[in-house]
């Protein structure tokens, strides 16, 4: 299996549990790193720092809204639409990067966001009622 499919599984699944946070990550890296399979494509506006800056403080910003009581679930259709969509972009950019397809790498980021959606949302509630605490 190659190391992009599981770069992408990763980050996409991680964007399952924080939307922004995996593109954030992501940005940075290719900030750092600047692989030229970008250039020419709609996706190297991630490489730019103003972007990579304003997805940490996205990121920041979910972490800091997730708290809040009226959020809804992390599986309700357009929280989850959002998770799929930083899916797909991760995925899509890690295959460009790579030379891979595009679309085999949105479609793979996507199903990785899916499971990480559902697998965090049902690991907090199942904290939530272990603990015995509210859950927020």
């Amino acid at each position: 299996m190659s190391k992009h499919l599981w770069q992408t599984i990763g980050l996409s699944g991680l964007a399952g549990f924080r939307s922004m946070t995996a593109p954030a990550l992501l940005s940075s890296n290719l900030l750092k790193y600047h692989p030229q399979a970008l250039e020419g494509s709609p996706l190297r506006y991630l490489q730019k720092p103003l972007v990579a800056n304003g997805l940490k403080v996205m990121a920041l910003g979910e972490m800091a809204a997730d708290k809040l009581p009226q959020m809804p679930d992390r599986i309700a259709p357009g929280v989850l639409a959002g998770r799929i969509a930083s899916g797909a972009l991760i995925g899509a950019t890690l295959y460009k990067v790579n030379h891979g397809s595009l679309l085999n790498g949105a479609l793979l980021g996507s199903l990785a966001a899916v499971a990480g959606s559902y697998l965090s949302f049902f690991l907090r509630k199942q904290a939530t009622q272990s603990s015995g605490l509210p859950g927020v």
